[in-house]
């Protein structure tokens, strides 16, 4: 029976304009549409795959504001048994780093049916709103646990995750003692889709909310005016222009190859 916390995040939808906030710059998540990211789809996919051959209990782990209780729902109508928001304005803006140190305190916080912590910790590998692609990495470090990042595949066995990486040099075998933490990329796997039974279960699952204050963090370590970066100003994206179009009377071909030699395309 494996213990496994899913990091999931609600992002902005790809399909809506992003744009930041007028005062601090950070991204306005309120002017687009909101999602769970697909990455963290694969992610609790991939932790209901281990359930389901190993067995054991998934709970999700999620930080953000109220709204995040969509992107819950949806990893709990998938198929986890329960979550645990970590919801405090202070939060706002925070990087990387003070998001990863919440994140590891707060998983010291969750507990499972059995009694124990969590066995494996999985996280997507980067989200679509930030690609800083770290938090897992750090988190690791602040827990001092084994990392497994990057990962296309997942094997459990013998209280040990292993599995494979795939980068630029090539595949890699990577294998670690439990607890550990590991991140996974798009070749994972596909995630299913939730069933109507799923949607409605999720309804009755537990959410547990946990502020700051709850797991120990001070809010002076955390935030948009605590951040190791600032942001000073943002330009926004030029408006869409017309094209150029171009009439084939023979030489369309031509004059498209013109075009792009002129970009600097070609």
């Amino acid at each position: 029976m494996t213990n496994i916390v899913v990091l999931i995040k609600q992002v902005p939808d790809t399909w809506s304009e992003r744009k930041l906030s007028d005062g601090d710059y950070t991204l306005d998540r309120d002017a687009a549409d909101a999602v769970l990211d697909e990455i963290n789809e694969r992610a609790v996919e991939e932790a209901l795959l281990l359930k389901e051959k190993d067995g054991g209990e998934v709970k999700v782990l999620s930080a953000g504001p109220d709204r995040a209780t969509e992107a819950i729902r949806k990893a709990l109508s998938m198929g986890c048994d329960s979550a645990v928001h970590l919801n405090d304005p202070a939060l706002h803006g925070s990087d990387a780093i003070q998001t990863s140190w919440a994140l590891a305190a707060a998983l010291g916080q969750v507990e499972f049916e059995n009694g124990e912590a969590a066995d494996i910790v999985i996280a997507g590998n980067e989200a679509t709103d930030g690609r800083i692609g770290a938090v897992p990495a750090i988190i690791a470090e602040y827990l001092g646990i084994p990392q497994l990042t990057q990962m296309r595949k997942l094997v459990l066995a013998g209280g040990k995750i292993s599995g494979e990486r795939e980068t630029d040099e090539g595949v890699f075998g990577l294998e670690a003692d439990l607890p550990a933490i590991v991140s996974v990329t798009e070749k994972i796997n596909e995630p299913r889709f939730p069933s109507f039974k799923g949607i409605m279960a999720a309804k009755k699952k537990t959410v547990q909310t946990l502020t700051l204050a709850d797991i120990g963090v001070d809010p002076e370590t955390v935030g948009v005016a605590n951040a190791g970066t600032t942001v000073t100003s943002s330009t926004p994206k030029p408006p869409k222009t017309a094209g150029e179009r171009v009439t084939d009377e023979g030489e369309g071909g031509d004059k498209i190859a013109e075009y792009l030699v002129g970009q600097k395309i070609i």
